[in-house]
């Protein structure tokens, strides 16, 4: 009797389960498509209007009103959100079934890519997958979107590998097919870029090396471009990173800058510098790094190595002209 009564107990904490989750599943579509309805309707209304300064006053209103009725779901910057959603998907539609499985969150990290096909790519991970937002999150930032379109056209060149066979295009390695991965790709390519830009510029660049090993408690690490300045006299590293800057690249590069100031540093020397360069689709960063901490000297560093401004738009164009050679298909 009393494994009867547990029985019946598992069996309806289950039943209860899958009703909460359901319940909670249709909130979230019904939320979701609401989103989609308000972005369209301020959208179509800014369309008919036909005057930029009066969509800037109503969003700016409206949501002002909203907010005030409705709650913080309807500020401003989440009113705007709502409009790029109803613009990026334009098919009710395809909101509703895809709202069925994916929450507001996931379509907020969905709605910055720049190109349809990597938003379906995503999208329809997270639902096979089953991927919360952080892990979705995890898997644009590692680029498993322009991975695998590079395996996709490896495996075209292949018979016995069909496209889309292989979800993880880290299993290259195993397959016998080309293990070139997208981020190695364009970080060589733009490097390149840059390496012939600093050295075009004649400001005291001296190439020394490209991917110096550097040996640090018998581990391996690479540095991407080591020149030598003759004006400051003392060597310049530079690393290059694709996304937005992290706190751990200052740490990384400061490690390398103490490597070389006792392994590489000759006499008469100052001791290096280091220049960590950024790139992402939305803006350039560049970080000028050294030894000992003096504004007063990184603002005279910049009077002799390449203006930071003029990094940085190189850094953007080259990142622009490499991106556009992988569309077009042609692997660096």
């Amino acid at each position: 009797m009393i494994f009867s009564n547990e029985k019946l107990f598992s069996d309806l904490s289950y039943l209860i389960e899958q009703s909460r989750q359901q319940v909670a599943m249709q909130a979230n579509s019904t939320l979701t498509i609401l989103f989609w309805q308000v972005g369209k309707r301020i959208n179509d209304d800014i369309l008919q209007n036909q005057r930029a300064e009066y969509g800037k006053q109503i969003v700016s209103t409206v949501s002002a009103h909203l907010e005030t009725s409705y709650g913080r779901n309807f500020a401003e910057k989440n009113v705007r959100r709502m409009m790029q959603f109803a613009e990026i998907y334009s098919d009710l539609q395809i909101v509703v079934t895809l709202s069925r499985q994916l929450t507001w969150s996931h379509f907020l990290v969905l709605i910055p890519l720049k190109s349809v096909e990597a938003q379906q790519f995503y999208a329809q991970l997270a639902i096979s997958e089953t991927f919360g937002v952080r892990e979705l999150r995890k898997q644009i930032t590692n680029k498993a979107f322009e991975r695998t379109e590079i395996v996709n056209l490896q495996s075209s060149q292949n018979e016995n590998f069909p496209i889309n066979t292989f979800k993880d295009p880290y299993l290259l390695d195993f397959l016998g097919l080309q293990n070139e991965y997208l981020e190695k790709n364009i970080e060589t390519a733009i490097l390149h870029e840059l390496e012939k830009f600093i050295l075009e510029l004649g400001k005291g660049f001296a190439f020394v090396e490209r991917q110096k090993r550097i040996i640090i408690d018998r581990e391996d690490f690479y540095l991407d471009l080591l020149f030598y300045h003759r004006s400051l006299k003392r060597l310049v590293a530079i690393e290059l990173k694709l996304g937005k800057f992290q706190a751990k690249y200052k740490g990384q590069m400061e490690l390398y800058l103490k490597w070389l100031n006792k392994n590489e540093r000759q006499e008469g020397e100052e001791m290096p510098i280091g220049l960590i360069l950024c790139a992402e689709s939305s803006k350039e960063q560049v970080e000028l790094l050294e030894m000992h901490k003096d504004g007063i000297m990184v603002a005279e560093y910049w009077t002799e190595l390449p203006p930071k401004k003029e990094l940085e738009r190189k850094l953007h164009l080259a990142l622009i002209e490499v991106k556009e050679r992988f569309e077009c298909k042609k692997l660096l």
